[in-house]
């Protein structure tokens, strides 16, 4: 296959991969940016190794070490790593696939259809991430879940406790729930039966 025909299936690759699957879902412009970015520069260099006498492995090492270095300076969530990875495959497959043909199109087919459907709004839509604040000290593990599902109104699956003060009575907690599931406990007398308002309360953060 020709390498140019290649690039050019990599760069519609690429457009469906950052602008009809991630951008639609996400809203992130600063990761649309580093996508296509990625995907250029590592098929851009690809192409050199292809046609150099420096092993393909000495450049997949230094994109590793470029990778971790990207990845440590900002906060990614999991899905935002394997759009990010995502389009580092497409690229080398597009730099260095010429070789093999459509081969390299079926695997840039693959990745496409995995993010799609992995990544799909409707894959495991109820299931929620939340990071917690609870304005006291919740030492039973039964009573936090009790009060954790009445408060999110869902069925409560894990609750990790990150920090318990009990200087400041606050329990700070991240919790795994489904919202099309009712709460599987009854609350404690002690806890409140309504969700507590307050700015710590407001804190709260939910991801899928």
């Amino acid at each position: 296959m020709s390498p140019y025909l290649l690039y050019a299936i990599d760069a519609v690759a690429i457009a469906v991969l950052t602008f009809a699957l991630y951008f639609p879902r996400h809203r992130r412009r600063d990761l649309v940016v580093a996508f296509l970015g990625m995907n250029v520069g590592v098929i851009a260099v690809a192409s050199v190794l292809a046609q150099s006498s420096v092993g393909a492995g000495l450049g997949l090492g230094l994109f590793g070490v470029l990778s971790i270095i990207r990845l440590r300076s900002n906060e990614l969530s999991q899905y935002e790593v394997a759009y990010y990875f995502a389009s580092l495959a497409l690229g080398l497959l597009g730099g260095l696939g010429s070789s093999v043909g459509w081969l390299a199109v079926a695997g840039m087919a693959l990745i496409l259809l995995v993010m799609s459907l992995a990544d799909s709004p409707r894959l495991f839509a109820a299931h929620r991430t939340a990071h917690v604040v609870v304005d006291r000290a919740v030492t039973d593990h039964g009573e936090l879940v009790a009060h954790l599902e009445h408060l999110l109104g869902g069925r409560v699956h894990s609750a990790s406790v990150e920090r318990l003060d009990l200087a400041n009575d606050t329990t700070w907690v991240e919790v795994r729930y489904r919202t099309d599931v009712a709460p599987s406990r009854p609350l404690p007398d002690a806890l409140p039966t309504t969700p507590l308002e307050g700015p710590r309360h407001a804190d709260l953060a939910v991801t899928r």
